[in-house]
């Protein structure tokens, strides 16, 4: 499964920036969509964090506040709206942090249908 995940990441030109956290003591990837701006500027956004664990991977998505509700609206399938639709506002976060412990194809479709919704909006 995660063999898949990184070559849907290179299908969708997504790369990743690993770094070590000293808070948690582990290697976190951070997921960056960049791209050229209309004006030539080099652009990025991160879509996701990503840590590996020993029998799964987990990727957190951060959905901001006015994008959570057309996510819901959004055409996803059982698994996808499931997990969406559990996410919960933590603290004084503007955005809803969505976590998906892959395991299998199925989590990983709901993964990526959740990673191109982030990359269309702001």
């Amino acid at each position: 499964t995660y063999s898949r995940f990184l070559d849907e990441l290179e299908t969708r030109d997504i790369q990743l920036e690993w770094r070590y956290c000293n808070d948690g003591k582990a290697w976190l990837a951070k997921g960056l969509h960049r791209w050229t701006g209309a004006r030539g500027g080099q652009k990025e956004k991160t879509l996701f964090w990503l840590s590996i664990w020993k029998l799964f991977f987990r990727v957190t998505v951060y959905i901001p506040d006015k994008g959570y509700g057309d996510l819901l609206n959004a055409p996803l399938d059982g698994k996808a709206r499931a997990i969406v639709s559990s996410a919960k506002q933590m603290g004084k976060i503007s955005s809803f942090p969505i976590v998906f412990d892959v395991y299998s194809d199925e989590v990983l479709d709901a993964l990526l249908a959740v990673t191109d919704f982030r990359k269309r909006i702001q």
